[in-house]
């Protein structure tokens, strides 16, 4: 039990009704888990307002409402709380309730675009391979030291980012490595974190289904920095046209990495192979299982995220050297008859981009390269044609697909990314509704040497049609596809 007076510290109060002086046991946003002694937080969502709920939630059990607006009657015997942001009520007060887990040891978040589940899961692997205790917030997984558990955001809500770092700091574990999202900077979720330091990777075309426009998603990317403290880093990628501009305001100490401009980290491309890449750091070569120039971007922010946090330079080039790739980024394997199959989570216009260019720069062009792909339902509508478009000029042979369809029609979807293909490009496009007919399509069309590029899942077990999620894994599928064909 918490003392209600405690885990309100630092909020931005507007009115109370009732006493504070209570005990309470759990902090709730969602009206059907609330509990006896529970602290109910009304949020003003995208789809629902918990200001509706507030009634269901004090027949069971709460004690206390935090909201923005008195919009239903109050009850004897209740706490009310009205706040100006409850979003942002609810991040601090999760923060005291766990007694500030993120000011006892070193939490770095990662935002941008692409390459965050990278970067985050590659210093979860450089730190734990020096031997610290680590913890790790990513799409892919949460680890707290060797323990996992699921993951369903990108970045959690408040609470639940809280409970981890509780958890974590229970285990031992010194450094942590998060995502940290536009979704989760806009509604508040990373509020009351004390972060050690930031990294900026790249900004590119994604979520404008979310944000009303790119300008505000790279306000709220800059938001991120805007808030880090004196006493952080903030590392950024100067070779991105808005590398400069997410700084601006920071307060934190601004540190530079890249690798065509002058900066303070940088690192320089000696040899690229479908096996991996030749580096050069600071004049000492070193070899890598990452592929693709924008892995090497990742690659060079790791090195310097881990330079910042007080590593030794050799040490890290060492470990280096032994990182591996990040399920379904950039994860391939091959089959007996010599088709390789990569696998990767490239679901935006830019990192499908740059995926495909990485395996047109490694390969001789005497193999064909196929490429499935799919754009997801319920999201940003304008870059289905465009990532259409990249497929088709950057491959021989282009597959569109579903891609998680939720609740549109998945035609539909694949008729508009349709309308992005150049006339002089239609010959070499197919239209494949069933993404696994569509991938077993590919394997068949593939010959000893071709690439199959299959893009959009990257690690995701699951296909969402109409709410319903069903099994499905882009590496079991091809996996099964080469079996199948080998015993033929």
């Amino acid at each position: 039990m918490k003392k209600l007076q405690d885990i309100l510290y630092k909020v931005a109060i507007k009115q109370v009704y009732g006493d504070t002086n209570v005990l309470v046991n759990k902090l709730v946003f969602d009206s059907r888990v609330v509990e006896k002694d529970a602290v109910f937080i009304a949020q003003k969502g995208v789809n629902v307002d918990g200001h509706l709920y507030v009634d269901k939630a004090i027949a069971l059990g709460a004690k206390v409402v935090v909201c923005e607006k008195f919009s239903f009657d109050r009850q004897e015997g209740i706490t009310y709380i009205r706040v100006a942001d409850a979003n942002e009520a609810l991040a601090i007060m999760a923060a005291n309730f766990y007694e500030n887990p993120s000011t006892k040891f070193s939490v770095v978040g990662v935002t941008g675009t692409n390459g965050k589940t990278t970067i985050a899961s590659l210093l979860y692997q450089l730190f734990t391979k020096a031997g610290y205790k680590v913890g790790l917030l990513s799409t892919v997984k949460v680890l707290v030291g060797n323990k996992e558990y699921k993951a369903t955001h990108t970045t959690p809500d408040s609470v639940t980012i809280n409970k981890y770092l509780d958890l974590m700091l229970d285990a031992g574990v010194e450094y942590c490595f998060m995502e940290v999202s536009s979704h989760g900077i806009h509604q508040k979720r990373t509020e009351g974190l004390h972060f050690t330091g930031g990294i900026f990777t790249n900004l590119s075309h994604d979520h404008l289904d979310y944000h009303k426009d790119f300008a505000e998603y790279r306000n709220v990317k800059k938001n991120f920095f805007d808030f880090l403290p004196k006493s952080a880093f903030a590392l950024t990628n100067i070779d991105d046209k808005n590398g400069s501009f997410v700084l601006q305001n920071t307060k934190a100490k601004k540190h530079s990495y890249a690798l065509k401009t002058m900066a303070d980290f940088k690192v320089k491309i000696l040899e690229k192979q479908l096996s991996g890449t030749l580096i050069s750091v600071d004049n000492t070569e070193v070899w890598t299982k990452l592929i693709g120039v924008f892995n090497i971007y990742n690659l060079t922010a790791i090195i310097a995220t881990a330079e910042l946090l007080g590593l030794e330079k050799l040490e890290i080039l060492t470990i280096v050297s032994q990182l591996e790739n990040v399920n379904g980024r950039f994860e391939y394997i091959k089959s007996e008859d010599g088709v390789t199959a990569i696998i990767d989570y490239a679901h935006t216009p830019d990192a499908l981009q740059n995926v495909l260019h990485t395996v047109n720069n490694i390969r001789s062009n005497n193999e064909k390269l196929i490429t499935v792909v799919g754009c997801g339902g319920d999201r940003d509508t304008s870059k289905r044609p465009k990532m259409a478009h990249i497929a088709a000029f950057l491959s021989n042979q282009v597959i569109f697909t579903s891609d998680n369809p939720r609740t549109e029609d998945p035609q539909h979807i694949l008729d508009e990314m349709e309308t992005g293909v150049s006339p002089e490009h239609y010959n070499k496009t197919l239209s494949i509704l069933d993404r696994r007919q569509a991938i077993k399509t590919a394997c068949k069309l593939a010959s000893s040497g071709d690439i199959i590029l299959i893009a959009g899942k990257g690690h995701e077990s699951y296909q969402e049609v109409n709410g319903v999620r069903t099994h499905f894994n882009d590496l079991e599928e091809v996996t099964n596809c080469f079996n199948q064909l080998k015993k033929k």
